[in-house]
């Protein structure tokens, strides 16, 4: 399934279960995904706010301020740049329970082209006290962790990917919110991805074996706050750390595993958007022009290896 149709289906479930749980979009339900659940709730725990989203941040605040647990969404881009003010007073200093859903992030808004990939919204959230950021790598990990996001007090922003993912978890996955997932143990190098590629990095790692190079992978689904904890270990147990990240290098992943090993001084390389806006193209090409493929997270990784 895609994602934004697990997305659609574990929070048409919350809704059923709870009439508090209340969705405000910015006439993009389709293109989000929750386009049929507007059939059983529209008008009265669905509302579109059309093409406004500061308003729809608005909204959303003052429904949390009166016990309704609000989720709104749009593309990533309108769900943090356009909102940066909304989420941080409204929401984040007024101590609001939002989940703000910010879909198609980074490349994966391919044809839409540069005016709607966010390579920022990590970074541009971060930085505001109290919000939780969360990526789900898959369907699993998604379905497990949307009634955990829906308990959660506080703001959260989730990074969607609207279509499929590969499968990275099986049955039986435990999720935490807070702890990262190890997909790999490995002793010379540790790789910390986050989102859509990391099966990408899964195949990289296996590739390195294959050269004698063991990774230590995590997937770090939350990086606001990161997993100190196991970042820490994993690092120190390797001695070199590569990250990777649909987002730019700045701000994002690479720098929230910076900022926690800085006083380690072990060497952190990261494969991400080099500091540049996007441009129109498909996947395929996006990720061989801004250099988030498997042959690049491999040479990135040796190089990596060679700081130790």
């Amino acid at each position: 399934m895609e994602m934004r149709a697990i997305y659609a289906e574990c929070l048409d479930r919350l809704m059923e279960q709870d009439k508090h749980v209340v969705l405000l979009d910015a006439d993009l339900a389709k293109a989000s995904g929750t386009i049929k659940l507007r059939e059983k709730y529209y008008g009265t725990q669905i509302f579109d706010c059309g093409v406004a989203e500061q308003n729809m941040a608005s909204i959303a605040a003052g429904l949390s301020s009166y016990g309704f647990k609000p989720w709104i969404e749009s593309f990533t881009p309108f769900a943090t740049r356009r909102i940066c003010d909304q989420i941080a007073i409204s929401i984040a200093y007024a101590k609001q329970n939002v989940k703000i859903v910010g879909t198609d992030p980074g490349i994966s808004a391919e044809l839409n082209g540069g005016t709607h990939m966010s390579m920022e919204d990590i970074g541009v959230l971060r930085s505001i006290p109290g919000i939780v950021i969360f990526e789900p790598v898959d369907g699993v990990q998604l379905r497990a962790a949307m009634p955990v996001l829906n308990a959660y007090d506080g703001c959260v922003y989730i990074r969607l990917f609207r279509k499929q993912l590969p499968d990275v978890f099986g049955e039986g996955y435990a999720f935490d919110l807070f702890k990262a997932d190890q997909l790999r143990d490995g002793r010379d190098l540790s790789i910390f991805v986050s989102g859509m590629l990391t099966k990408d990095v899964l195949d990289a790692a296996e590739a390195l074996e294959a050269e004698g190079i063991s990774c230590d992978v995590w997937n770090i689904h939350t990086i606001k706050p990161v997993d100190r904890e196991s970042v820490i270990a994993s690092a120190r147990k390797t001695g070199a750390v590569l990250t990777v990240e649909n987002h730019n290098v700045i701000g994002g992943l690479r720098s929230a595993v910076l900022e926690t090993l800085a006083e380690d001084r072990i060497p952190v390389k990261g494969v991400g958007i080099t500091d540049r806006f996007g441009e129109v193209g498909k996947l395929p090409y996006l990720k061989e022009a801004t250099g988030l493929t498997k042959e690049n997270i491999i040479k990135t990784a040796k190089e990596a290896i060679l700081l130790k």
